[in-house]
């Protein structure tokens, strides 16, 4: 049996949410589209990236991304 990760960025989504960020107010912060797409889509970002959105919204990688595994 095969086991694959996916990426789930839905926890960012929810954080920014809560605490009224928005994505424009991303994009103010140093945070570009072409990241923000990659979010989207579920793709990976850099640790880079991480730090920076934990910075801005003040957070724990916990409240951006999540692992699901899935089995083949």
């Amino acid at each position: 049996m095969e086991v694959s990760v996916i990426i789930d960025y839905s926890p960012l989504w929810e954080t920014m949410k809560e605490k009224n960020v928005s994505q424009y107010k991303l994009l103010q912060r140093g945070i570009d589209n072409k990241t923000l797409d990659t979010l989207k889509k579920k793709n990976n970002i850099t640790l880079l990236t991480m730090e920076k959105l934990c910075n801005i919204l003040d957070c724990t990688p916990n409240d951006i991304v999540r692992f699901k595994k899935e089995d083949f």
